[in-house]
């Protein structure tokens, strides 16, 4: 193996350039949830190019690239879309220039995820080119609406389009470290009713903005006494919106909607989440909503998911891990760090709800994910590109 290492180690090398030319070329396509077409053309142009055997787009728009025909699945997941630019002021460079600078490759999209997908598809051109006759079938997953909805793309892959891996690489971002989890999350909205009464006379109505607020404080209280987890850390709840509605400005408020970003570690779940809030209304006029998720896709299929978003957390041990490690050492000549990532992913269906082993390697540093001068190393994309080869190999045996 040692001898395979060596030789994917070379051709990665080899394809430094090619690598960043074709992540350049994704870049300079601006692509947010729900409006990944054209991007997607020209991934299913490069996996054409790079030789795949393979190449198809499914009904809600994730591209999917096979090579091989063996028994065992692997899919290697990056998704394709972004989040937009925010304030340009930010940026010391064009966001979708996709400029190739000083052993960079520079604009949206680059760490996330865009450099998981270029360095993904190089990993096939590389296996085509050593003949790889392992009874395996690879499959690379350039995936649609993440930022939207984590793990909408793998509900459909699983359900509707049959893909069931048995094991499966993520390649958000991780400073090519080997990832085997991350807390879950889940989107939940409280409301608030009161009774509307002239401003003047406020005693005559409820006010559903105080009622509301004593709520608050105690999720407030809630928060520091969540479930903590060795690996994964603390469960969180935190409440991200408020908004307050009344029939004028010279009215007590009647209405309140409270919206929780609530974090979830090992161990925590939906029903578990849901009853630490509903025991803190249980005397308000107040109902819990659990957010849904149902949208139109570029392709023009409505689809959609519960905005809960479960936990995973793969052992130390599990082949899908150690696995990684090996693969890693053989080509680095080092120990990885084996970490998690402190955002969600589509590990929340592929692992959360299938069970599909999973870890996560992937180009670039997560600070970069979401803010502006995103930038990845093209050190990175070549290191990534040669582990998802080896990973390929090892795991058959």
């Amino acid at each position: 193996m040692n001898e395979i290492a060596k030789k994917i180690n070379e051709l990665a090398e080899k394809y430094r350039n090619y690598t960043a030319e074709n992540l350049s070329k994704l870049v300079q396509i601006k692509s947010l949830s729900l409006g990944e077409k054209f991007v997607q053309q020209e991934v299913m142009r490069q996996m054409t190019e790079a030789g795949f055997d393979e190449v198809r787009m499914d009904g809600l728009g994730n591209v999917i690239g096979r090579i091989g025909k063996g028994q065992k699945i692997l899919a290697i997941d990056g998704h394709i879309d972004t989040v937009d630019v925010g304030n340009i002021e930010n940026w010391n460079f064009e966001p979708f220039s996709g400029e190739i600078k000083d052993g960079f490759v520079l604009g949206r999209g680059t760490v996330d995820q865009k450099g998981g997908v270029a360095a993904s598809i190089t990993a096939g051109k590389i296996l085509k080119e050593l003949n790889f006759d392992k009874d395996l079938t690879f499959y690379v997953v350039a995936s649609v609406i993440e930022e939207d909805c984590d793990g909408l793309c793998w509900k459909y892959l699983w359900e509707k389009d049959g893909l069931h891996p048995h094991f499966a690489i993520s390649t958000e971002p991780t400073n090519c470290n080997i990832y085997r989890g991350h807390r879950g999350r889940m989107e939940i909205v409280v409301h608030f009713k009161g009774i509307s009464s002239h401003g003047s006379a406020p005693e005559r109505g409820k006010n559903a903005v105080y009622i509301a607020s004593r709520a608050a404080l105690e999720i407030e209280k809630l928060n520091e006494r969540l479930k903590f987890d060795s690996f994964l850390g603390k469960g969180t709840v935190t409440i991200s919106q408020f908004v307050s509605g009344s029939p004028s400005l010279c009215a007590v408020a009647d209405y309140v909607r409270m919206h929780l970003d609530r974090r979830l570690t090992w161990g925590e779940t939906e029903e578990s989440a849901v009853a630490e809030i509903q025991e803190i209304i249980k005397d308000m006029d107040a109902t819990i909503e659990v957010l849904t998720y149902e949208e139109e896709s570029f392709t023009g299929l409505r689809y959609g998911m519960k905005k809960y978003y479960p936990t995973w957390v793969m052992s130390e041990n599990h082949k899908s891990v150690t696995t990684g490690v090996a693969a890693y050492e053989s080509l680095f000549s080092e120990k990885p760090k084996v970490d998690k990532w402190t955002f969600s992913t589509n590990g929340v269906t592929i692992n959360g709800f299938y069970g599909v082993p999973l870890i996560g390697f992937g180009p670039g540093n997560e600070v970069f994910a979401h803010a502006p001068n995103e930038k990845i190393p093209i050190n990175d994309l070549v290191k990534a590109s040669a582990f998802y080869s080896l990973y390929a190999y090892l795991i058959c045996e």
